[in-house]
């Protein structure tokens, strides 16, 4: 499983920002704040999300993509669960951090599908890639009705109204 200290501080933090989203980096057995599964596992609190070395890096972009993809108002308050209100806005959150490990040079879209399957992630099709490549339709569909991605899939930087 890849870990955070495998990544370039830099790179994450670049990505997040393209989000107006903060990377709180903390030292090795720091407290994580806002972390829903418990550590080692990455926290949300509004736009900023807590990580440390040992933090798996899809945890840290499934914790950025639900605060990508919930609403204005929910990211107001939002700490530690961001509470999808939808099996589809679930599923465009774990779509959408397959699409951002693409972003992530050391990363890539394979690396993270294996990672998900790792942790446990779970589909109906038995694994996170059989998912997205075949099952996924709907959360794609979330994504783009929300202007979060193009036609293409391509990422638009921006966080949903």
């Amino acid at each position: 499983m890849l870990l955070l200290k495998n990544l370039p501080e830099q790179t994450i933090s670049a990505l997040l920002a393209k989000f107006q989203l903060e990377l709180a980096m903390l030292k090795e057995g720091e407290k994580i704040l806002g972390t829903y599964w418990g550590e080692p596992e990455a926290g949300l609190i509004k736009n900023k999300v807590y990580a440390r070395p040992d933090t798996p890096a899809h945890s840290l972009l499934h914790e950025a993509c639900h605060t990508i993809c919930v609403d204005k108002e929910r990211r107001k308050t939002l700490h530690t669960d961001a509470g999808g209100r939808t099996p589809a806005e679930e599923n465009a959150v774990c779509y959408l951090q397959i699409l951002l490990a693409d972003e992530i040079p050391e990363m890539g879209r394979e690396m993270m599908l294996k990672d998900m399957d790792k942790w446990g992630y779970s589909f109906r099709l038995g694994s996170a890639k059989r998912w997205f490549e075949e099952d996924a339709e709907d959360a794609k569909e979330w994504l783009q009705h929300y202007g979060l991605i193009g036609e293409n899939e391509e990422v638009k930087f921006i966080l949903r109204n």
